[in-house]
C-alpha cells in the first residue's frame, strides 16, 4: 500500500489539507496526518479545527509522498521549520514525491528544493516561486516528483494528480467520476 504523509499546521488552508486527505485515501493511499506543532488540534486558515493523526516528532517510516498544503500561515511554518527542511530533503534524496500547493512552495524555497525546476503556486508567492524555480501559470504542474498546484480551487486536480502519480490514472479517474466534478 502506497503511503502520504500530509502535514499541517496552524493557518493551513482547510480545503487544500482535507481534499487532498480524502482523495488520496478514497484511492487507497494510507494517509498520515502530522501535525508540524505536536498531535493537538491545528487551527486552519479560515478557523476550521483539524486533528492531526500525530505530531511530525513522532512520525516513523517511509513515505512515497509528502505533502504540503498551503495557506500563508502554514506555509511560513513550514518553510521556517528545519524539521520540514529535513524530512523534505530526504524524501527528495530517496527519490521519493513531493507535493505543494497554494502558498507552500515558498517552503521548497526556503529549503534550497527543486531549484530551477518547473512549479506553479498562489499568485501570493509567485515573486518567491520565480526566484527559486521555473514559475508556470497552470491549475497543477508535475516535474518527475514533483507535484506543485495554485490554491483551494485547484486541491481536487491537486490530489487527483497525486492519486495517479502514486497509482495510476485509472484509479484517479475511479475516484474522480462519482464526485461528479465539471469537466
Amino acid at each position: 500500500m502506497k503511503r502520504a504523509l500530509v502535514l499541517v499546521a496552524d493557518g493551513t488552508e482547510e480545503m487544500e489539507a482535507t481534499i487532498t486527505v480524502d482523495l488520496l485515501r478514497r484511492g487507497g493511499v494510507e494517509v498520515i496526518m502530522a501535525g508540524l506543532d505536536g498531535p493537538g488540534v491545528v487551527t486552519c486558515a479560515r478557523g476550521v479545527k483539524l486533528v492531526p493523526d500525530l505530531a511530525l516528532a513522532d512520525v516513523r517510516g517511509d513515505f512515497d509522498v509528502v505533502v504540503l498544503p498551503g495557506g500563508m500561515g502554514g506555509a511560513k511554518a513550514f518553510a521556517a521549520s528545519e524539521a520540514v527542511g529535513g524530512l523534505l530533503a530526504a524524501q527528495v534524496e530517496a527519490g521519493r514525491a513531493v507535493g505543494a500547493i497554494c502558498a507552500a512552495p515558498m517552503a521548497l524555497a526556503r529549503h534550497g528544493l527543486f531549484e530551477g525546476r518547473p512549479m506553479t503556486a498562489h499568485p501570493a508567492v509567485h515573486e518567491v516561486v520565480a526566484r527559486h524555480g521555473q514559475l508556470r501559470h497552470e491549475p497543477v504542474v508535475q516535474d518527475g516528483l514533483l507535484i506543485t498546484s495554485q490554491g483551494p480551487g485547484t486541491a481536487f486536480q491537486f490530489g487527483l494528480a497525486l492519486l495517479a502519480h502514486l497509482i495510476g490514472p485509472e484509479v484517479a479517474e475511479k475516484v474522480r467520476a462519482p464526485l461528479m466534478m465539471p469537466t
